[in-house]
């Protein structure tokens, strides 16, 4: 997927041109993702899988918008982003889908995305998928963490704010099971801050970077 948001920057050479006077051509990230994640739960208190949804800037939202209405041509929008939802989905598959997911100590796998779409709302792109796990596994009187992210940090992955605090719906459980939710924001070292402002848009960034900016979600359940 990323791949495919610095091809779309690198095609649009005047926007750049507008990124390069704002100052964020300048550094690391350059871009951002609005993030919603939904914990799946079947009838017998499992996790199943983890729903997300990733609301892309404006920025690259309009240059997308605007590649795809041109060569839309006789299917249209709609069937230019149901491409796209692919292109995303198997650009995604080799790096785990951004998605690092544990359940105490135990890391968790998942299955392939089967199930996801790309829509257009308010202006923006938004990839809505479903992240099955390998695995489902039971929650009651465990906790679980996930982080989700860009190794390069190309991108900064957020969760969906509300006046400056992450909102309501940027964290939820489904299901009847009684749940506390956290988003805890990263802490990363003063070095490592230096390090992304340094780097320009073509540089590329050691890998795990965008690991030491992604905000951890947290999830106990009684």
């Amino acid at each position: 997927m990323f791949d495919d948001l610095r091809r779309h920057l690198g095609l649009a050479a005047a926007a750049l041109l507008c990124l390069a006077a704002s100052g964020l051509a300048q550094a690391h990230p350059h871009g951002w993702i609005d993030l919603r994640m939904r914990l799946v739960v079947d009838d017998e208190g499992r996790l199943t899988g983890l729903h997300q949804s990733w609301l892309m800037d404006p920025f690259y939202s309009l240059v997308v918008l605007e590649e795809l209405g041109q060569a839309g041509g006789e299917d249209g929008l709609e069937a230019a982003l149901d491409q796209l939802g692919g292109e995303i989905r198997d650009n995604l598959v080799p790096h785990g889908y951004y998605t690092e997911l544990r359940l105490g100590d135990d890391k968790l796998t998942f299955d392939p995305v089967n199930d996801y779409t790309v829509l257009e709302r308010g202006g923006r792109v938004e990839f809505i998928f479903l992240l099955p796990l390998a695995d489902p596994q039971p929650l009651a009187g465990r906790t679980l963490s996930y982080q989700v992210f860009d190794p390069t940090y190309y991108i900064e992955m957020v969760h969906e704010d509300d006046d400056g605090a992450p909102a309501e719906a940027s964290l939820r459980v489904g299901g009847e099971l009684d749940c506390e939710t956290r988003i805890h924001q990263p802490s990363p070292d003063p070095e490592l801050v230096m390090r992304a402002a340094m780097l320009d848009v073509d540089d590329e960034a050691e890998p795990g970077l965008g690991r030491h900016f992604a905000e951890t979600g947290e999830v106990t359940c009684r």
